[in-house]
């Protein structure tokens, strides 16, 4: 079908599944579903697969997986594989009309053997093309020679199947990275020769690591599915990586997916190259996380957190969610809920800690029968408190007056070590809310008792 007439933008993805696909090449995806959607069009997913020897079907699932993660939802599919014979027909009618030929040649593996290539014929001119993002660009083409479009009649390559694919789908705008500025001199030809419409072009610029080199498989880059993996968010993923050489000429950083759609346009993509910097995606998934709800952010935690800590005797989604803001601080992405607990930094909210008669001691007032009679006069305050109100603020009320007067560290550091048995934790009034009246009282207790007659 031949939609060349409309005028509804029409974008398309179109990878190859010979690998998995890093950040740089969803960002291609990302901007030209955000180009269609601004403009109310069409964004089509092709999958490139006429490679038979490299390409695999368990690269297509995670194309697949992929997109329906980052939530680029497409309005049509292809496989490049199931169009052979518009290929072959647009080879053909290539033949027919004088504009490619046939080309016996010896094969290079020394066999002796002749192929049959298929070679453009190559009228040696200059092409040129308004890129949106680079303006007028021009090439000569003289230097390309008769290039192949096909290994034999049936088996056309990649520059054919393109043209033919792109026309027959009715592609307006090809958005794609500026390495493929090289390839659109031979494509428009073969647009000219086969009577299409020669859509607008719009090449990206490069995705760079944080050494200023490409981004690539080889050099490390992981594929979209590792940072799903790792508890990234797909919000923050699809944010992070539109902003990745375009800016929408405000000071905003985080967008939802509908704002990226309404500040979207091609002109201001940068000719530059845009960089893949992992501590500003750490930043923005952060800031994502933030503007979940708490259920939202609870559940997240959970997905993450380790058996292990869910089977302890006092596990309980209860003291879960009056932790959550205080995990939440410390990461910046949910997998990071494996390294805290890890790092012994969760398990104290659910397992009374064990504690050492030593650490419980101030570094200031290190008196044991001081100590004790600090954590007494704290479970004499906690005790009047009711437990429906047993806030950090309450609590901190209620013991802030005896600690100024005693000695701050003198109280909250005793105080802190019972509630958590660490030296590094939240404050004691933060860790006695989330714990709750009963466990903050018994696990104080339970320290004084360590500490003697």
């Amino acid at each position: 079908m031949d939609n060349n007439n409309q005028s509804k933008v029409v974008t398309r993805f179109a990878p190859s599944p010979t690998g998995l696909l890093h950040g740089g090449n969803y960002r291609t995806a990302i901007f030209s579903y955000l180009f269609a959607r601004k403009n109310n069009g069409k964004f089509i997913l092709r999958i490139e697969d006429t490679d038979k020897e490299r390409s695999k079907e368990e690269y297509e699932k995670n194309i697949l997986e992929s997109l329906k993660w980052l939530g680029l939802e497409y309005d049509e599919f292809y496989k490049q594989s199931d169009r052979v014979a518009n290929h072959t027909k647009a080879l053909k009618q290539l033949i027919d009309s004088g504009f490619a030929y046939i080309s016996p040649e010896d094969a290079k593996d020394g066999s002796g053997a002749v192929r049959e290539l298929v070679r453009f014929r190559n009228p040696k001119k200059k092409v040129s093309f308004t890129d949106i993002i680079r303006g007028e660009i021009e090439i000569d083409t003289t230097d390309l020679g008769d290039f192949i479009i096909a290994k034999n009649i049936d088996e056309p390559l990649f520059h054919l199947a393109v043209v033919v694919d792109d026309a027959g789908m009715g592609v307006t705008h090809i958005i794609r990275g500026e390495d493929h500025i090289a390839n659109t001199p031979r494509q428009i030809l073969l647009y000219e020769a086969l009577g299409y419409k020669i859509p607008s072009y719009a090449h990206l610029p490069l995705v760079l690591d944080e050494k200023r080199a490409k981004l690539s498989k080889r050099r490390g880059a992981k594929p979209l599915t590792f940072y799903r993996d790792q508890g990234y968010l797909p919000s923050a993923i699809l944010n992070f990586l539109a902003l990745v050489g375009w800016n929408p000429g405000t000071p905003q950083e985080i967008f939802t997916k509908d704002e990226l759609v309404k500040a979207f346009t091609l002109e201001r993509v940068q000719k530059s190259p845009g960089f893949f910097n992992i501590e500003k995606l750490d930043w923005t998934n952060k800031e994502h996380i933030k503007l979940l709800s708490e259920e939202d952010q609870i559940a997240g935690i959970e997905e993450f957190l380790p058996e292990h800590i869910k089977e302890l005797p006092r596990y309980s989604r209860k003291i879960l969610a009056r932790a959550e803001k205080v995990l939440i601080e410390h990461i910046n992405n949910f997998g990071e809920i494996k390294n805290l607990s890890e790092n012994g930094d969760i398990e104290y909210f659910f397992a009374d800690p064990s504690c050492n008669k030593s650490d419980l001691l101030w570094k200031k007032e290190p008196d044991p029968v001081k100590t004790k009679e600090h954590l007494k006069k704290v479970m004499e305050f906690l005790e009047k408190i009711a437990p429906e109100n047993f806030t950090a603020e309450v609590i901190k009320n209620a013991i802030w007056p005896y600690a100024d007067e005693a000695g701050r560290g003198s109280v909250l550091w005793p105080m802190r070590y019972a509630l958590s048995g660490r030296e590094k934790s939240p404050d004691p009034f933060t860790l006695g809310e989330i714990l709750g009246k009963e466990n903050a009282l018994r696990r104080i207790e339970h320290a004084e008792q360590i500490l003697g007659a």
